[in-house]
């Protein structure tokens, strides 16, 4: 099951179905089965406070992610700053829908076993995005 929690922010016209759907297919497509996920969407401020505390770093980030997986079953806590979300659609002039699509796949990625440390992990997740986007 995937859940949505909206903490201290507003979105006009959120539609959870549309994003229930398209992760679901990420999942299914990596040959996993979907068992329960969380997306939280918060503020710059509370994601950064999660950085911190939990990963020592003092600095902005889009999305954390919560891995609670076993074996095949997909878990996991998404933490995604909507800040981050719309100052990325500004920069690189994207629909804030689909940017904010973009940031749940990635967790779903990560959730799914894929890292993005070194610059040939991190290209080929903006590739496997963009191929679930499509």
């Amino acid at each position: 099951m995937i859940e949505f929690e909206l903490v201290n922010i507003e979105i006009p016209v959120f539609e959870p179905e549309f994003f229930i759907i398209s992760l679901t297919k990420v999942i299914k497509d990596e040959g996993f089965e979907l068992g329960d996920v969380t997306v939280i969407l918060v503020t710059d401020g509370y994601l950064l406070e999660l950085n911190q505390k939990h990963l020592d770093h003092d600095y902005y980030t889009d999305i954390i992610t919560f891995d609670y997986c076993k074996e095949n079953v997909i878990s996991g806590d998404l933490f995604i700053s909507v800040d981050r979300v719309r100052e990325n659609s500004d920069t690189f002039q994207t629909d804030f829908k689909v940017e904010l699509n973009r940031v749940m796949i990635h967790g779903v990625l990560h959730l799914c076993g894929y890292k993005d440390k070194t610059d040939e992990e991190e290209r080929f997740m903006r590739l496997l995005e963009n191929k679930y986007l499509n």
